[in-house]
């Protein structure tokens, strides 16, 4: 039974994800290693509500870096906003509240903790969460076009994993595709092998577990992912906020796409990139001539 927490002052954690008794680390505020080696925010990843960041940083992080360096979540809405995009969803994989409090996100963006440890491949819990928050998001959001922003520390290896296990568990999708679709708009490639390896050779994860029944799957599940105004509803180790806060934000962008939406569609033509598993910084998605910025898939 989900329980809630109230958004301001005293909520708690409810149980954490991948079988941890805790997720609690100690905070300070000291930069992430290797996190100034990653760009901030990546590209809408075409045809998909998908847009990965890298972790943004709370204000008492800014002494330990340089201007240019800073991300903050400020940062984030107006980096999202120059790409004429819409965040309608966060959803973070980081295993700590060290590098920002959920309640300093505007009231107008829903908020989803889903506990995620670094480097290993994510459980069947960890990826059903995912799965139908993402399902629960897009029903409830059929009519617009915002987006799904996740993000682990980087910004990469977790976020990269739950996004294209998605693409290739509900929407069908190659994994070679989906891989290689994520490297081209993070900017960055998936640099586990493990993860690679899964997600190119494992098989597909249930979409259903334990506490829902194989017959009523994602549609009898998904009221435990109900938008909350002021509260935090405990949602299976997962937390979603819709918090009270937006001075000082910029303004939502009314900018919509009105492609339709087809959930049965995958994407099957992208280039032939003999590196996409290599590190460092690669081209926007698609190749020259071929316009993927239309596609919707759902």
């Amino acid at each position: 039974m989900s329980q809630w927490h109230h958004a301001r002052g005293g909520w708690g954690q409810g149980q954490v994800f991948s079988g941890c008794s805790s997720a609690k680390k100690k905070c300070g505020n000291h930069v992430p290693e290797r996190w100034k080696d990653y760009l901030p925010v990546g590209q809408r990843m075409p045809g998909t509500r998908f847009i990965a960041f890298k972790v943004p940083l709370k204000k008492s992080f800014e002494k330990n870096l340089a201007p240019e360096e800073r991300f903050s979540r400020l940062d984030l809405f107006n980096k999202i906003q120059k790409q004429n995009e819409e965040l309608g969803l966060i959803i973070d994989l980081t295993y700590t509240y060290c590098y920002y409090k959920p309640e300093d996100l505007p009231e107008t963006i829903p908020y989803l903790k889903i506990y995620t440890i670094g480097h290993q491949v994510p459980d069947d819990d960890t990826v059903f969460k995912f799965k139908y928050a993402v399902n629960e998001f897009l029903k409830e959001n059929k009519d617009n076009d915002k987006l799904i922003g996740v993000h682990c520390t980087h910004g990469l290896n977790r976020t990269a994993y739950l996004i294209c296990r998605y693409l290739i568990d509900v929407q069908g999708m190659r994994p070679d595709d989906a891989i290689e679709l994520f490297n081209r708009c993070r900017g960055h490639c998936l640099e586990r092998q493990n993860y690679i390896e899964d997600l190119q050779k494992g098989p597909i994860r249930k979409n259903w577990n334990s506490s829902v029944s194989r017959s009523s799957g994602f549609e009898d599940a998904t009221h435990m992912m109900e938008r909350v105004h002021t509260t935090i509803k405990s949602v299976n180790q997962g937390h979603w906020y819709n918090l009270h806060q937006t001075q000082g934000y910029p303004v939502p962008s009314r900018h919509f796409h009105t492609q339709t939406q087809d959930l049965q569609q995958s994407v099957r033509k992208f280039s032939q990139n003999q590196n996409v598993y290599q590190r460092g910084h690669v081209p926007p998605p698609g190749p020259p001539g071929e316009d993927y910025s239309q596609r919707r898939y759902f």
